[in-house]
């Protein structure tokens, strides 16, 4: 966990509207997905580890980020034990909704099957959900 982050989970929507922003909360919170090629780290090179931008947990090292093309940030691997995955039968389809293990706040979805990295997953998450720690390389 980031050592500026508050050490106490918030309980309430209340307590987690005080934490985030109005946009942060939609994504982390209500699972809302932030526009394509918008987020700050869809070309990101710099490394580091990603955090959870609600908590501060270790999720990502930079080193498993690559290029998808796809508008969001992609990762082909996960810190072991930092996200959970749970079925999203929204918008007609099946899908696999990414979370923060620690805080159960909404990262994306990850993709199998696509051929893109040799670990043939892509762990598409919103860049408004993480937080860049170019300390943490």
């Amino acid at each position: 966990m980031a050592s500026d982050e508050p050490t106490t989970l918030p309980t309430s929507d209340e307590q987690w509207r005080v934490r985030l922003s109005p946009a942060e909360f939609r994504v982390l919170r209500q699972g809302a997905t932030e526009p394509a090629f918008t987020g700050e780290y869809v070309d990101t090179k710099t490394a580091g580890t990603y955090e959870c931008r609600a908590c501060g947990a270790r999720l990502y090292n930079s080193t498993d980020k690559f290029d998808s093309h796809c508008g969001w940030p992609s990762f082909d691997d996960a810190i072991p034990g930092a996200i959970k995955e749970i079925d999203d039968l929204s918008h007609g389809m099946v899908r696999t909704e990414i979370r923060c293990a620690n805080c159960d706040s909404h990262l994306g979805h990850v993709f199998r099957g696509e051929m893109m990295t040799a670990k043939d997953t892509r762990h598409c998450v919103n860049s408004i959900s993480i937080k860049l720690d170019p300390a943490g390389a």
